[in-house]
């Protein structure tokens, strides 16, 4: 994506002085013909000249008066001259530039193009046709987002995921947004669903166990590390994008979730993965209590067990501990022996 054009911001003069200047011609246009006509009646040649004079003066003062511009605050207003890069206003005001330029703004000439198709359609059905372009002619410099709706992906261990972003994003340069691309906005979104599809299939969904990588560092996956994949999107579609004048602030993802078509699968998978976890929680621990009263009971000399009546111990203590219901205690009266 290349453009020669290289942006020309304009300073044009302020548009009160001019407006003022061009009342004051209009009036003086219109003094000059209406006593022009009344002495050209009594015979006067000279006033003829007055005439015409004033109508000149008439016609040009109206014609200038179509290079007064508004320029909205954040909005920039990029100007052709017969078909040829004139300019752009980037400051808000009132100004006077020159009255054969012409604004030159993407989304309103698309804004227009629907408009147009709207009402050839309402037509066709015999409807009256009352569309209207609520779309101005300047390229808004504010900052936008963009709610890029949700798709189905496959993450790199292929199962289809849900995925669903929002853009934070505004103009940097609008003479690249109106000429680089035939619509930036629609530019925008179409890079926005690719780089977010690309991106998502390079990592997966979300892992099942706490091994870590040799480094020691785990493995990146959309659930747990989503600022991070969310940075690089950013990054990513920001150099798409830039050819466009366009820059990135920030994409958030706003929705991730499994197919529905996996989604029950998935859910039985986690659980029993939190399952087995938390088991091994409760083995480790047990063990740890186990040996703990062992030794506590061999170094206060409570009693002496062999190895028989260790194992036995070892192997009660261990049900008690690791069991899902309440022990129930039985009391021994007689010798363990």
């Amino acid at each position: 994506m290349k453009t020669d054009i290289q942006e020309k911001e304009l300073h044009p003069k302020s548009g009160g002085l001019v407006l003022l200047l061009l009342i004051l011609g209009i009036l003086a246009g219109a003094a000059l013909f209406v006593v022009g006509l009344i002495f050209v009646g009594w015979g006067e040649e000279i006033m003829f000249l007055a005439v015409i004079a004033g109508l000149l003066c008439l016609i040009a003062c109206s014609a200038m008066l179509a290079g007064l511009k508004i320029v909205k605050p954040n909005e920039a207003r990029v100007f052709t001259l017969f078909g040829k890069y004139y300019g752009t206003v980037k400051k808000s005001g009132f100004y006077y530039v020159n009255p054969f330029v012409t604004s030159f703004s993407p989304t309103y000439n698309a804004a227009l193009s629907a408009a147009q198709a709207k009402t050839k359609e309402m037509q066709a059905e015999g409807k009256t046709a009352v569309v209207s372009v609520g779309v101005g002619k300047g390229i808004s410099l504010k900052t936008q987002t963009l709610d890029n709706r949700r798709q189905k992906v496959n993450d790199v261990l292929g199962n289809p995921i849900i995925i669903g972003a929002v853009v934070i994003w505004h103009v940097e340069n609008p003479t690249l947004a109106a000429f680089a691309v035939e619509n930036y906005q629609e530019f925008l979104n179409i890079q926005t669903d690719s780089t977010i599809r690309n991106i998502a299939r390079l990592y997966p969904y979300d892992v099942f166990d706490d091994d870590d990588d040799d480094d020691g560092v785990k493995e990146k996956t959309l659930r747990s590390s989503a600022i991070e994949i969310a940075d690089m999107m950013r990054d990513e579609l920001q150099k798409r994008v830039l050819p466009a004048g366009l820059s990135i602030e920030e994409v958030r993802i706003t929705h991730l979730a499994y197919a529905e078509e996996i989604a029950a699968a998935m859910l039985q998978r986690q659980q029993a993965v939190a399952i087995i976890a938390a088991r091994q929680k409760i083995v480790d621990g047990a063990v740890g209590m186990v040996k703990m009263a062992i030794d506590r009971l061999n170094e206060d000399e409570v009693v002496n067990l062999d190895e028989e009546r260790k194992a036995a111990m070892v192997s009660n203590l261990l049900v008690v501990l690791c069991g899902n219901k309440d022990a129930q205690p039985i009391v021994n009266s007689g010798s363990i022996y």
